[in-house]
């Protein structure tokens, strides 16, 4: 049996878990959402396998969305992109230290960081001088 695996992406230009949230339902209403991202995934079947895209937010994965397909969208520059099509539901996750990266990375099911318990909306994520600390010995 193959492990799980998923997308894990920044979410630019958001503070926080309520503005992508606010984003989403302003664009989609209550109904499943998307993101276009430029590059399309080759281990698509992996993914489709209940693969979520999980959500980094200034420097620490708190979000997932699970990943219910992919749709070629054509950009107004004629370039082919990929939409990552979204279940509405957006699932608050354990804080998980990330540097800062571009695009998309794929993420082992191992690595991923563990869902909260319903109702509760987040972990308090380290201090930042401990996150700089743990980068320096190559522990994030």
């Amino acid at each position: 049996m193959a492990e799980m695996l998923h997308l894990i992406k920044l979410c630019v230009g958001a503070e926080g878990v309520e503005d992508l949230l606010a984003w989403q339902h302003a664009r989609f209403g209550t109904g499943s959402a998307e993101h276009v991202t430029r590059m399309w995934p080759k281990r698509e079947a992996e993914l489709l396998a209940g693969g979520s895209l999980y959500w980094v937010f200034k420097g620490a994965v708190l979000a997932r969305q699970r990943l219910l397909g992919l749709e070629e969208r054509r950009g107004a520059d004629g370039i082919l992109r990929c939409a990552l099509k979204l279940a509405p539901d957006v699932v608050r996750t354990e804080a998980q230290p990330r540097r800062p990266f571009q695009g998309w990375r794929y993420l082992k099911g191992a690595d991923a960081p563990r869902d909260l318990p319903q109702g509760r909306d987040h972990t308090d994520p380290l201090p930042r001088e401990l996150l700089d600390a743990m980068s320096v010995i190559g522990l994030r």
